[in-house]
């Protein structure tokens, strides 16, 4: 597809979601209108101011947040407040989206650069339906039992500020000023995403500012489809196709099987995948969820890629499977990147889908070999194996009885298992570890001099990863941690260790920057588990798939 195409197309798509938006605050804005013609209109007014100032108090934007909240038009209402500027972050973007269309000429005349144009545009849609679907969320749920739906919002929300980030880091190493013109672009958009996040985040000490009430209310229980959906056991799911290599099964490939998949499906619908090596490349688009992949081992059946960025594909776009469908799962396969460390960044497996789970699945590639981009996932039993940055992104991760093996790197270069990408300090995103092990293959402990390998680096300024109740062997620096560039996020990252084993465990040399703790206690500890961190109880215990949802005994 063009860049043209998918800008024209990206501005027909939204201009009935920017309609709608309008149409809404315009409503919202109508009625205060109405009660104000009631009420002593000063008086109002005031309230009003309070309520934004209030509410503003909170973000990091704040001249930014009174601007946008301006059309609330007399409103104290925080409910209608934060459909106010959600609807204002709506707009924005899709203004980003129209004024991109002037830059096609420009990136046209790098290869490069006209496709982190089109990879920009494509982002930048999910991070509008991201914000979208916020304002739906809002517009239903009962202010009183906002706890029941934040989790929720803060994970949109996160993942539309992450898709903008990722919108920007499509142009590394392009030409022009496309790039720095994009940054442009979305500075505004960006500022009234973050404030977003922030009022969501403190919502509850808003209503408190406000004398307002919010009771304590436990989480709404998942209605009977849902649950049905969740109650799916891995070990005894029924396949809807069955592909085959040799032919024995109805389909040769997997993306012939996905073409199986009815349109607008609600339902699991099982891919068993026989034994074999297959070379294709899978991408399971936004809104094909509940796919599940089962194969008949991580070393048997195997999905092979070789894409990479030093042939000038954008890392975004080099995964050899990319899951952007919600509720996915896969159990018993491989998925690998065999471009090699030469090509630099090799995306095995690129997760950008909501509540994905696998089960005994292998990933293989060097740099950037697993990208865990956005929103909640979960990892048991799983071997990553790679370089440099090879677990990385900004979803809400935990990786639980997994192990990650650091591979023979290039010569002169240090290896990180992680470089996690969180943007904005109340991001929910973290790369979790818990029960793992972290070691490291043959060639790379035999080889001289030794080579260098650390827990991880800071991708972006608020970098967090805890890895907690993992054996770390000898080979990891003992200082544990690497910079990414000079004095880089190392006063606003959050890396931590808890109860680790090995000896590269042995914290005492560990790096001194004051976003490192060295050992945050169980109380902390219990808080990344992921029966707290991504509420995993409501979704992984129900799949079949293994799983502690607490601090677990090693």
């Amino acid at each position: 597809m063009g860049v043209n195409k998918v800008a024209i197309g990206s501005i027909a798509s939204l201009l009935l979601v920017a309609c709608v938006v309008a149409a809404a605050i315009s409503t919202t804005s109508k009625r205060n209108e109405d009660n104000s013609s009631n009420n002593n209109n000063d008086s109002q007014i005031s309230t009003s101011a309070k309520s934004v100032n209030v509410i503003c108090q909170q973000t990091d934007y704040k001249e930014t947040c009174v601007k946008s909240l301006a059309k609330a038009n007399n409103t104290n209402d925080p409910k209608d407040l934060l459909k106010v500027a959600f609807g204002a972050t709506i707009n924005d973007l899709f203004d980003v989206i129209k004024n991109s269309a002037l830059l096609i000429n420009e990136a046209s005349k790098d290869p490069r650069t006209k496709d982190a144009l089109k990879t920009c545009g494509d982002l930048l849609d999910v991070a509008i339906d991201d914000v979208r679907r916020s304002f739906d969320e809002i517009g239903v749920f009962d202010a009183t039992k906002f706890k029941d739906y934040a989790d929720d919002l803060k994970t949109w929300l996160s993942a539309s500020i992450t898709y903008q980030e990722t919108c920007l880091d499509a142009f590394e190493n392009t030409t022009g000023e496309t790039g720095e013109k994009m940054r442009k672009l979305l500075k505004n958009a960006g500022e009234l995403t973050s404030n977003s996040l922030a009022m969501v985040s403190s919502f509850g000490q808003v209503l408190t500012d406000l004398n307002l009430k919010i009771p304590g209310v436990n989480r709404r229980l998942l209605n009977a489809h849902e649950r049905m959906l969740n109650e799916v056991n891995s070990n005894g799911l029924k396949p809807n196709v069955v592909v085959a290599i040799d032919g024995s099964g109805q389909y040769k490939s997997i993306n012939e099987a996905l073409r199986a998949v009815p349109k607008k499906n609600t339902q699991k619908f099982v891919i068993f995948i026989k034994a074999g090596i297959y070379k294709e490349y899978i991408d399971i688009p936004k809104k094909m969820n509940h796919i599940v992949f089962i194969g008949e081992g991580p070393t048997k059946t195997k999905i092979t890629g070789n894409k990479n960025f030093a042939d000038g594909i954008g890392t975004f776009q080099t995964a050899t499977v990319a899951i952007n469908g919600d509720n996915f799962m896969a159990k018993d396969i491989g998925i690998e990147n065999t471009a090699g460390a030469i090509k630099h960044q090799a995306v095995a497996l690129r997760v950008s889908g909501d509540k994905a789970i696998f089960h005994n699945c292998q990933f293989d590639g060097y740099q950037d070999t697993l990208y865990v981009h956005a929103y909640r996932q979960f990892f048991r039993d799983c071997t990553i194996t790679g370089t440099i940055d090879f677990i990385f992104g900004d979803a809400s991760s935990v990786f639980q009885s997994c192990k990650m093996i650091v591979r023979k790197p290039m010569a002169n270069q240090a290896c990180m298992v992680t470089a996690q990408g969180r943007k904005d300090r109340r991001g929910v995103g973290a790369i979790v570890m818990q029960n793992c092990e972290i070691r490291a293959e043959h060639e790379f402990i035999s080889t001289q001099p030794t080579i260098k390998a650390y827990l991880g680096r800071p991708w972006k300024e608020f970098s967090r990863t805890i890895i907690m109740q993992s054996l770390i062997d000898g080979f990891i620096d003992p200082q544990g941690w690497s910079v990414w560039a000079g004095d880089f996020a190392l006063h606003t990252l959050f890396y931590a260790e808890y109860e680790n084993r090995g000896i590269g465990a042995n914290s005492n040399n560990r790096v001194n920057w004051r976003g490192y703790k060295k050992n945050i206690g169980k109380e902390i500890a219990a808080g990344f588990a992921p029966g707290v961190f991504i509420l995993a109880d409501e979704w992984v215990r129900l799949s079949g798939v293994p799983y502690e949802s607490g601090l677990m005994k090693v």
